[in-house]
């Protein structure tokens, strides 16, 4: 079976606390409940994108995880997806998320790598051969960033759609931006990428936000915008594409639904308006689900809700 996505990134296991609020630094508030929940942004795009997938379609991850019990958990989670090229390694644990999740379903998030940042460029030149027949390569910025050049550089040469989730939000190098088809960052991310300081963007803004990016390198940017869509910047046209309103209970791992959603589109030859609308639905679906990789909606699902506000 043809890996016609590949993802290459982190795998970590969330422990997830529901709260009334966001503490504020220095505070100690009372949760009301707590789960243990397989996560990392390269984990939650695999698992999301193999859950959407036609038949007959394949998507790998390439990553690292600690041998211990929450490696082997993460591993076997991700059902439909190709995991022998996650890596074991003995002498650092698996990373871990501490997820803080509000009322409101908003979140805030606190990562140790651990063996996710012992992903290296060996590790990309020893799975080389995964790259080969893949549509769709998809990256974050939870492992080493020389990594993800090498795995930018294996996408690239192998002809793929080079989609970067630039995530945890930092600035990065034009040799880096260049080999990027498509750029998803969130509006703090975009502003991060673009040197201004981050604000809540209006859709101009976005806009000329997303196309700086394109001015540092990459091909082409789509702004998320969370409840109100997301803006495509790209060479030729640029697209406002509509959310989907849905009652949030739960923001985490939305965008990595989205850089799922897309790639599965993309790698289906969907023009970009469509591409967008699959992702937004299947965005808009996870928030409505409580975790990481739990919330990643079903194909015919997102179809559903797609007929529905047709």
């Amino acid at each position: 079976m043809i890996a016609s996505i590949v993802v290459v990134g982190s795998l970590n296991m969330d422990f997830v606390l529901s709260v009334d609020r966001l503490p504020m630094p220095g505070e100690t508030i009372l949760g009301r409940d707590f789960r243990t929940v397989p996560g990392g942004k390269g984990g939650n795009q695999a698992y999301a994108a193999a859950k959407l997938v036609r038949d007959g379609n394949a998507v790998r991850m390439i990553g690292r995880v600690g041998a211990d019990s929450f490696g082997a958990a993460l591993k076997a989670n991700l059902a439909g997806v190709d995991v022998r090229s996650v890596l074991e390694t003995e002498s650092v644990a698996t990373g871990v998320a501490c997820i803080h999740v509000d009322k409101a379903g908003q979140n805030s998030i606190t990562v140790a790598p651990g063996a996710n940042a012992l992903l290296s460029i060996q590790d990309i030149a020893s799975q080389r051969s995964v790259f080969d027949d893949a549509r769709c390569v998809l990256l974050q910025l939870e492992i080493p960033l020389e990594t993800v050049a090498e795995a930018l550089k294996e996408g690239r040469r192998a002809g793929a759609i080079c989609i970067l989730d630039p995530a945890p939000a930092r600035a990065l190098p034009k040799e880096i931006l260049e080999m990027v088809d498509i750029a998803t960052p969130n509006e703090n991310e975009a502003c991060v990428l673009a040197g201004v300081p981050p604000v809540r963007l209006s859709i101009e803004e976005a806009t000329a936000t997303g196309h700086k990016i394109r001015q540092l390198g990459a091909r082409a940017a789509i702004v998320k915008l969370g409840d109100r869509g997301c803006v495509y910047c790209g060479p030729d046209e640029t697209i406002a594409s509509a959310p989907f309103a849905v009652q949030a209970v739960d923001s985490t791992a939305a965008g990595d639904t989205f850089n799922a959603a897309l790639a599965v589109a993309l790698a289906e030859n969907a023009k970009m308006e469509d591409a967008l609308r699959f992702a937004n639905a299947a965005a808009a679906i996870s928030v409505t689900r409580m975790g990481a990789q739990t919330s990643a909606p079903e194909r015919a699902a997102v179809h559903a809700l797609l007929l529905q506000r047709s």
